[in-house]
């Protein structure tokens, strides 16, 4: 379950779908990534599809999952045991 977000349009999004906070041409994806996100209980629930590229980051974002939504964009988070918590959404490359 998605138990917080660092992204305050993400989290306006998630909880009553007014894409004024991200870009809208990802909202389809987004909608269907935090879907699967809020039911995950560990990394390999959303191992597929292969083309979120489920990977863990390193180095300043140590910790962090990413899930990639297009280009450079990305959705990343922590796992708190079964949890999800920090939730961003950003172009970081």
């Amino acid at each position: 379950m998605i138990k917080n977000f660092r992204h305050k349009g993400l989290e306006q999004f998630f909880n009553t779908g007014n894409k004024s906070g991200i870009q809208s041409h990802h909202a389809m994806k987004l909608k269907v990534q935090l879907t699967a996100m809020h039911a995950a209980e560990s990394p390999d629930d959303l191992r597929a599809p292969v083309s979120w590229r489920l990977h863990q980051l390193t180095g300043d974002l140590g910790g962090f999952w990413s899930l990639t939504v297009n280009g450079n964009w990305r959705v990343i988070f922590k796992f708190d045991d079964n949890d999800i918590e920090l939730v961003d959404y950003l172009d970081y490359h």
